[in-house]
């Protein structure tokens, strides 16, 4: 599975191999997971302005920017962008209401995974539409040693978000890599479209309630069920971008 899905890749874009210097994780269904509560957050609020967005679409959404999603809702039901002080005060509402959930947990199998990734010297990123304020912080907390404010994308670095490659072309610029030094850890659609875009190797992991069709559909080079099954196959996926 993994040196045909490699050499399919390597033949896309014309490169001799896959030199792994580092992995880059989408944090929200990935890392935590808090998707649950965001699609509930978004949910509840964009009824509440008199928007329909149902909790199954919100995954769909999952990566954009908050901005971008309230403006795809407004476009579809009133024909155009929301205001400045509507997606404001939207985004504020969504927040409020997220704030209210339990604090997500670790997705299982990230804190193993990383400590292999770690061990192995390789670069761990986080590459986030997230634009929580307290983000290092809360990664700090939950995944000690691993991440560094410096190789981090956020919210506040992008001017386009997911779908777009441009975070993700971010993060190699950061890191000062090429688009196969590294691969990336997506558990969205719209990430994984991102990913590809960008030119990196990039791998679904389907946590939430979306058919696995639809990621392959977004065009993820591999994918897994779960974080402990890409946690389990690491060791053998490592194998095989190095030989």
């Amino acid at each position: 599975m993994y040196p045909q899905a490699i050499e399919q890749y390597l033949a896309k874009h014309g490169y001799d191999k896959i030199n792994l210097k580092a992995v880059l994780f989408d944090m929200d269904g990935v890392l935590f997971n808090s998707m649950p509560n965001h699609a509930s957050s978004w949910h509840k609020v964009m009824e509440r302005m008199g928007f329909g967005l149902s909790e199954q679409e919100a995954y769909m959404h999952e990566g954009r920017t908050g901005a971008d999603t309230i403006n795809i809702i407004s476009r579809r039901e009133r024909g155009h962008d929301a205001t400045d002080e509507e997606i404001k005060a939207i985004y504020a509402a969504k927040s409020e209401e997220f704030n209210k959930c339990p604090p997500a947990e670790r997705m299982p199998g990230a804190w193993e995974v990383l400590q292999k990734i770690k061990a192995d010297g390789l670069t761990r990123m986080v590459v986030t539409g997230s634009g929580q304020v307290s983000l290092l912080d809360r990664l700090n907390k939950n995944f000690p040693g691993i991440f560094q404010k410096e190789l981090m994308v956020t919210a506040f670095d992008i001017k386009y978000g997911k779908p777009n490659p441009d975070p993700y072309l971010m993060a190699l610029e950061k890191a000062g890599l090429q688009p196969n030094e590294a691969i990336v850890i997506e558990n969205a659609p719209l990430g994984v479209q991102a990913g590809v875009a960008a030119g990196i190797f990039t791998i679904a992991v389907n946590t939430g309630p979306l058919p696995d069709q639809v990621l392959w559909d977004a065009g993820a080079n591999l994918l897994f069920p779960s974080m402990p099954a890409f946690n389990e196959e690491w060791e053998t996926l490592r194998r095989a971008t190095t030989e």
